[in-house]
């Protein structure tokens, strides 16, 4: 399937509606929203990117531009300075962000796991053998200040490794990410898929030092499920854009109950070709593997957000003194409306 990169998506589905207007004599008025993707390459945002190619948005009443970034944190902090509108990004953020007095709140849940893994560089597998080993190295994440920085900092002092010792180097999520690590610019990395499986289909031997793609994996690290990726946003933009935010929440709800309901082969099919990439077979496999990641239900578990908490706890002083209200950080209303609709 040939697709209109991210950035060109509104400027074709303005074209058509003008078309359709002029044709039929009555301007049908749509409401613009900005979405700022953490790495729209990553298959952990892929509702995101697939709500648009199924025209789940426009279905809803909104024109959606997405804009995509290297992190999470750039994506955050586009929407904290008014250039976007909402976030598709990880929901520890809003965590983080409520222990510093910012109001941000998540809506809907596409991931149930993070699916980060932490994975050792072709190149130092013969060096680096557990997490204790990482002590002085070089380590990639999307970009500092990101979920995968986060990731990184409480693994490593979970395992006794002081996050301060380590060089710790923004790569990105796809390309970058694989090229840095086959190149050696850094000596492990925190990825995520498909960029963990095309770099395995490259090294039968990679390495891998912690996984979380799967419940089990998550639940031995996290001691118990730990939500990923949402579409989140300041707590005053949602009380200012209530039908915009049910909008946006039945377009995902609507293709995660599509992506349960179809092949990983027809999921695959309808993503734009500059995301699945030259390499279809280790797409398709990286997307197998973190099909069991995305909700079916949408809606976050308080015992996910109470997760969040914890590990943060354990890795941010910040967090760890701040008296957080983690009932302010997420709401369900939007996905029990829109369950009594279908």
């Amino acid at each position: 399937m040939t697709a209109l990169p991210i950035r060109r998506l509104t400027a074709a589905a303005l074209t058509f509606l003008a078309t359709m207007a002029l044709s039929s004599g009555v301007a049908q008025a749509q409401s613009k929203i900005t979405i700022a993707i953490g790495g729209a390459n990553c298959l952990c945002y892929l509702p995101t990117v697939l709500a648009n190619e199924l025209g789940e948005y426009k279905k809803a009443g909104l024109n959606v531009e997405m804009v995509d970034f290297k992190g999470g944190s750039q994506a955050l902090t586009a929407v904290l300075g008014g250039s976007a509108d909402v976030v598709s990004g990880y929901f520890d953020h809003c965590v983080n962000l409520a222990a510093k007095n910012q109001s941000m709140q998540a809506f809907v849940v596409y991931d149930r796991y993070p699916g980060f893994a932490l994975v050792v560089a072709p190149k130092q597998n013969a060096t680096i053998k557990s997490i204790k080993d990482l002590a002085g190295k070089r380590i990639g994440v999307s970009a500092p200040g990101s979920s995968t920085d986060f990731f990184l900092k409480f693994m490593l002092k979970k395992n006794g490794v002081d996050p301060e010792g380590v060089g710790i180097i923004g790569i990105g999520l796809g390309s970058t990410a694989v090229a840095a690590m086959e190149q050696g610019s850094v000596d492990a990395a925190i990825m995520l898929d498909p960029a963990i499986t095309l770099l395995q289909g490259k090294n039968k031997d990679l390495t891998i030092l912690s996984d979380t793609r799967t419940q089990k994996d998550t639940v031995d690290v996290f001691g118990g499920e730990y939500p990923g990726g949402a579409l989140y946003t300041r707590a005053d933009w949602i009380a200012a854009h209530p039908k915009e935010t049910q909008a946006l929440t039945n377009a995902v709800l609507n293709t995660l109950k599509w992506i349960h309901s179809h092949t990983p082969e027809e999921i695959m099919a309808k993503m734009p070709d500059e995301l699945v990439g030259p390499d279809k077979a280790l797409y398709l496999a990286a997307l197998k593997n973190t099909l069991p990641m995305y909700s079916t239900t949408g809606k976050m578990d308080p015992k996910g957000a109470d997760a969040v908490l914890a590990v943060f706890s354990q890795s941010s002083p910040e967090v760890a003194k701040a008296k957080i209200d983690l009932s302010k950080t997420y709401t369900n209303k939007f996905i029990e409306q829109a369950d009594q609709k279908m």
